[in-house]
């Protein structure tokens, strides 16, 4: 009972990982109709900025709360200066994001010297309920996971921010002639969405340490997610990424870690073969 116990912890802290990482990249696929292939290297820079912290003597719970901040400035401009050229061709806008991923990357690892670099975990220790101990830090990370997709619910769906952001994706030309700046929200959701990664991988990186293909496996389980859960709408992705997130932590448990890793894109083709639009269809896009 307690190993079952354990075993299921360890299988919703992997899913918990994995929708934070889908919730930047899911936004942005709803929202703005594009995939974004940084995304990964958005995680990737957030636990790069967690590491630099800690390396400087900043204490660690500073650097995780200024990584969503800074990994969504870099967003931000990188939205204005090339993104925002490839919306009328989203194959373009892939490989261009594609690109900018391998350059983040890449430098990256001539950063770090191609090492891998550990980050303590800012609340250690064990929960202990009888005779079973489970992570604090894992568990903590089950906590924020569950505030930031409150949040950004309420965000999408309970302010003027969402509102415009709804609008914009529902008809974007109607929404420049009722003033709203649909430039400037698309650059706000895609920040929105590096952010959101880069809080992942600040939060991540004492679990995975740090090194240059830390987002590689993150964006692909994450890309096939949200097509999974379906684009177009806040819970689909995450939906997505429930199931993926499970799936990717539970069959390794019965089965070779390399078949259990195939056997989950292999469920995930099969099913997005038979239902395109994903477990939960959205609209406009």
């Amino acid at each position: 009972m307690a190993s079952a116990f354990v075993t299921a912890f360890e299988i919703l802290s992997f899913g918990a990982i994995i929708v934070l990482v889908v919730l930047g990249l899911g936004i942005i696929a709803s929202m703005m109709g594009i995939f974004n292939f940084a995304q990964g290297e958005f995680v990737l820079l957030g636990a790069y900025v967690t590491y630099l912290a800690h390396s400087r003597g900043i204490p660690i719970w500073a650097g995780m709360a200024a990584a969503p901040f800074i990994v969504g400035g870099i967003g931000f401009v990188l939205e204005a200066l090339i993104i925002r050229r490839f919306y009328a061709a989203p194959i373009v806008a892939m490989l261009g994001t594609y690109a900018l991923g391998l350059i983040i990357r890449e430098s990256v690892r001539g950063l770090i010297g191609g090492f891998y670099l550990t980050v303590p975990e800012p609340i250690g220790g064990s929960i202990d309920i009888g005779t079973m101990h489970i992570s604090t830090w894992r568990f903590t990370i089950i906590i924020i996971t569950l505030l930031v997709m409150g949040g950004c619910f309420l965000l999408l769906s309970r302010t003027s921010f969402g509102l415009r952001v709804r609008a914009t994706l529902e008809n974007p030309a109607l929404a420049r002639v009722s003033g709203i700046s649909t430039p400037l929200i698309y650059g706000a959701t895609f920040a929105f969405g590096a952010a959101l990664a880069g809080l992942a991988g600040a939060l991540i990186v004492p679990v995975f340490s740090l090194f240059a293909d830390l987002g590689i496996r993150f964006l692909i389980q994450g890309f096939v997610a949200v097509m999974v859960g379906g684009v177009g709408s806040f819970i689909g992705p995450v939906a997505g990424a429930g199931l993926i997130g499970t799936l990717s932590a539970a069959l390794p448990w019965v089965m070779a870690p390399v078949v259990a890793d195939v056997l989950v894109f292999v469920l995930a083709i099969v099913f997005i073969k038979f239902r395109p639009q994903g477990l939960i269809a959205g609209k406009g896009v």
